[in-house]
């Protein structure tokens, strides 16, 4: 980002490589105060505010370029000198500022503006003259949000003569800042577009981070095309950033617009960010670039498996329709999955825990099952039931993770995620309030509303845990009196069956609705390579037969109307009693 200041889609980004900003004599002038200004008086002039025609009969004039030049000069005075002040040395100003009420309003409206916005600041490796000097990446941060605060309070006090007796420190300055850096990575000529992007090396949030996505839900499957898009596309580098992923054991250069800058930063709660000396000189196992504008009419979802270059290229295309972070996060495991079926690996769309109850007895335990089958409310349930049942728990995956053989032990799993992109809606009412510091939600006020939370460490992950349980995630079937939660397949015909129908009752989470199936509940990878993924089932449910693991299915009742909460918990209790009897 080469600029000092931009304002696009409601989301503001601050160059303080460009230009910091540490008195109010400088932000007042600054162009970025200038740009949000505008928009400001912009809003109020299309919704013809109290506030826009308190300002005209002010200023006795209608056109808000004259209007935002002048009060720039107003805030500017303010900051020292009184209003009677003020109004001798101009008196065009007395109208505007002997309307304490209607002035206080107005710097109100203008400050909920700007809290209302996307706000980030980014410090670049190229230093320039104006920007940041000797101030830590933090640090900087931390004044630039007291520096808008007291100069908030310092105008509205000014004006109003009156102090406040309860003052609340609002984060006013980012929600999020990042420090962004170039590396000289292993870049095929087919990706040369790319080479300009400048690469994510720290984030710092500040929660609670919430975002506003246009859309709610994800639609559709990825498909596969046979050439790669880069070739139809155009990027600004200017406009773009690259959150460098571990996505499991593999290396992913994420690549996103400007314009889904809050699903990019999310990504911090979700993959754990690959580090200088991992990105430096390597080549990625997967290259993803969401948001790209491109000659079609239509967005697409695609993938393309570059054999000639060893990478797994995603592509979604520029528009409101993938305005969801679940295109982001789904892609991602959808070519992590791709390159563990060409390895011969099992790909798993499901939750995996290692739980040691207070007895000592241990289990580590695989949920499978699609969106809304209520693997990750089962963990949830495990989480809330832990005081009483739970020594020590570590959960390895909550949506994607794989499988891969341990000779003549039984099979080893591994995650992929270091958090968990979870429904609000099936949360214990109070958790996501108590994980209010580290928690970044999207949507929280709609149907299908999420949550993006850290949940364990990349060490735990990768270590490899050895499958004990198996089990499918069934929420279409409710469990009557006398009926058991819990149940295990004695034949690996019957198993696959099941696990191969990935039947679910949909909940919200996608388009779909009623009672749906998806080829082996995992339509991120799986679904695009059934005929080798047959194979890898035959191979796995032997393997897993064999070594002893019990193959089975948990009744969540997730899908049944008033068991939204009780049916994970209760077949979490049956669970334990099954770990108890191991």
């Amino acid at each position: 980002m080469k600029k000092e200041f931009s304002l696009s889609n409601d989301k503001v980004m601050i160059n303080f490589t460009a230009k910091y900003c540490d008195t109010p004599e400088k932000l007042l002038n600054s162009e970025g105060f200038n740009r949000f200004l505008k928009a400001y008086l912009k809003k109020i002039e299309r919704k013809n505010s109290a506030i826009y025609k308190y300002l005209t009969e002010c200023f006795k004039i209608s056109d808000m370029d004259f209007i935002e030049k002048e009060m720039v000069k107003v805030f500017k005075m303010l900051v020292t000198l009184s209003v009677s002040e003020i109004i001798e040395l101009n008196p065009l100003y007395k109208p505007l500022l002997t309307q304490p009420e209607n002035f206080t309003d107005m710097v109100e409206d203008l400050y909920r503006f700007w809290r209302r916005l996307e706000r980030y600041t980014i410090i670049s490796d190229n230093k320039t003259n104006e920007g940041l000097q000797n101030v830590s990446f933090i640090d900087a941060n931390t004044q630039f949000s007291t520096l808008i605060l007291n100069l908030y309070r310092k105008i509205s006090e000014n004006v109003s003569k009156i102090r406040p007796n309860v003052y609340r420190q609002l984060p006013a300055g980012a929600n999020a800042a990042l420090v962004l850096t170039h590396y000289n990575w292993q870049c095929p000529d087919e990706y040369k577009t790319l080479m300009e992007i400048p690469f994510i090396e720290t984030i710092s949030l500040d929660p609670p981070f919430i975002a506003y996505p246009k859309k709610n839900t994800r639609e559709g499957f990825f498909s596969e095309i046979y050439y790669n898009p880069l070739k139809d596309c155009t990027i600004n580098p200017d406009h773009w950033f690259c959150y460098p992923a571990k996505v499991g054991s593999l290396l992913a250069f994420i690549y996103f617009h400007r314009d889904f800058m809050s699903h990019g930063i999310s990504l911090c709660n979700l993959f754990e960010l690959a580090t200088k000396e991992e990105c430096i000189g390597a080549k990625p196992d997967i290259i993803y670039v969401f948001g790209a504008r491109d000659i079609s009419q239509n967005v697409k979802t695609v993938f393309f498996d570059d054999n000639t270059n060893n990478i797994m290229m995603g592509y979604v295309s520029y528009g409101d329709a993938i305005d969801y972070f679940g295109y982001m996060k789904k892609m991602t495991l959808t070519l992590h999955n791709l390159i563990m079926i060409k390895k011969g690996y099992l790909p798993i769309h499901g939750a995996m825990v290692s739980i040691t109850l207070k007895n000592g007895r241990h289990s580590n335990i695989i949920i499978v099952g699609d969106s809304g089958a209520g693997k990750s409310e089962t963990l949830e349930a495990f989480r809330s039931l832990s005081e009483d049942y739970i020594s020590d728990m570590i959960v390895i995956f909550d949506d994607m993770g794989v499988i891969k053989p341990n000779g003549n032990y039984k099979p080893l799993a591994y995650g992929t995620e270091i958090g968990a992109f979870v429904r609000l809606d099936d949360l214990d009412p109070g958790y996501a309030f108590r994980e209010l510091d580290r928690s970044i939600f999207m949507n929280p006020d709609k149907v299908n509303a999420r949550l993006v939370i850290p949940i364990t460490s990349y060490k735990d992950i990768m270590r490899g845990y050895p499958v004990d349980m198996f089990l499918y995630a069934n929420n279409y079937e409710d469990v009557e009196e006398n009926m058991p939660y819990l149940e295990f397949f004695s034949d690996t015909d019957k198993a696959i069956e099941v696990f191969k129908a990935g039947a679910r009752l949909a909940k919200g989470t996608t388009s779909e609705r009623g009672l749906v199936k998806s080829y082996f509940a995992n339509p991120f990878g799986p679904y695009q390579r059934q005929k080798e993924t047959d194979i890898l089932l035959n191979e796995y449910f032997e393997m897993f037969y064999k070594t002893g693991v019990k193959v089975g299915q948990i009744k969540t009742c997730l899908g049944i109307q008033g068991k939204e909460k009780s049916g994970p918990k209760n077949a979490a209790l049956k669970l334990f009693e099954e770990i108890n009897n191991l």
